[in-house]
């Protein structure tokens, strides 16, 4: 019998520096008899010298294309559009299942290739929770994010380029910095508190200093009585960690701030959750999504009478801390990875290609093909 095989493919979207196999969880894999194929990536926080040491075998950099078409391709962000077909089984987040912008175009390119799709985002066990996410991370990046756009607009400023840290620490100590020495006397609400990503940004607001009376922790509970909400106008900074799943009313609106006037304190919107074009989206107060070279986007139609209001709607946040949520990531995922030569009747994977199925004939029905 053969040795169960993955191929890590490069990441080629810019500024992601994260990988779904660390050198750790890589050679957990062959010591238990696979066979891991990693493409060299320059991008990847991890050198190529690691992956090589712990018996994964190197390969040129994108050239998952050209392997055996039933050699699994391991990978994070979204594949660069295209129309070519896709043959190979992918393992990535698509970011398609929610008819998000050109959904329907992304699934077609399995159905033409005869190739299958297992999302990251929708492996789940058998309470429904995802088996591995980045939620933590995100958030508390986005908090961060959140909070260097603040301290900028402070100074009259728009917030720069954003580079990866190199751990927490370093995160927390460059924050506060900027925030002239600690976060004491800024305000925030974080939507979604109770969640991974909640928690994360949560964890942030605290490490550099903002008082717990001054960390608006909302969840279910606060938001039953449907939005929009006017105390996010009252906070300097608002964060986004909701998991959106169905249409609800709108947290916040270019109506709503409109009517705050000169007396809005509400300075920068982190929308971690990044729904920018799900129609759904509860912040339809941005169409763009925002990147590290240009973190923030500035709310339009506001008029001049008021405070600019700036929005960071970055779709890979926790690459600002690519080492640790990669290895975070990568052994929350690791046990789902050890049952895939076994995925015909693993439960977490049958119901991922259940969800692929359904997906993928709604893009037929789309697409008419």
């Amino acid at each position: 019998m053969s040795k169960p095989v993955f191929w890590l493919r490069c990441e080629k979207k810019e500024f992601e520096r994260r990988s779904a196999l660390t050198p750790t969880t890589a050679k957990k894999l062959v010591d238990t008899g696979f066979e891991i194929f990693v493409e060299r990536d320059d991008q990847r926080i991890f050198d190529d010298k690691e992956f090589e040491k712990v018996g994964c075998k190197l390969v040129e950099n994108n050239t998952w294309p050209s392997a055996p078409e039933d050699i699994p391709i391991i990978g994070l962000k979204e594949l660069p559009e295209s129309e070519e077909p896709l043959p190979h089984t992918h393992i990535q987040f698509a970011h398609c299942y929610k008819r998000q912008a050109g959904w329907s175009k992304v699934l077609s390119r399995f159905h033409r290739g005869g190739g299958t799709l297992y999302d990251l985002e929708f492996l789940t066990d058998a309470s429904g929770r995802r088996v591995a996410a980045f939620g933590y991370h995100a958030g508390f990046a986005g908090a961060a994010a959140g909070a260097l756009a603040f301290a900028a607009q402070k100074e009259g400023k728009q917030l720069g380029r954003l580079e990866p840290y190199g751990n927490e620490e370093a995160m927390v100590a460059a924050v506060k910095a900027e925030l002239g020495g600690s976060g004491k006397g800024v305000k925030a609400l974080v939507m979604g508190a109770l969640g991974r990503c909640g928690r994360g940004a949560v964890d942030l607001l605290r490490k550099i200093g903002l008082d717990e009376n001054d960390i608006l922790k909302w969840d279910l509970a606060e938001t039953a009585k449907g939005g929009p909400f006017s105390e996010i106008l009252d906070v300097d900074i608002f964060v986004n960690c909701i998991y959106l799943s169905s249409q609800i009313p709108s947290f916040i609106t270019r109506e709503t701030i409109t009517a705050a006037g000169k007396e809005r304190r509400l300075s920068v919107v982190v929308d971690v959750s990044c729904d920018t074009t799900n129609p759904f989206n509860p912040i339809p107060i941005y169409d763009i999504n925002t990147t590290f070279s240009k973190p923030t986007v500035v709310v339009d139609g506001l008029g001049s009478e008021v405070p600019p209001l700036f929005v960071v709607s970055i779709d890979h946040l926790p690459t600002l801390l690519p080492r640790e949520a990669s290895e975070q990531f990568s052994e929350d995922l690791l046990p789902s990875l050890l049952e895939f030569p076994a995925r015909k009747t693993a439960r977490v994977w049958t119901e991922a290609e259940k969800l692929f199925q359904e997906k993928l004939g709604e893009a037929v029905k789309a697409e008419g093909l």
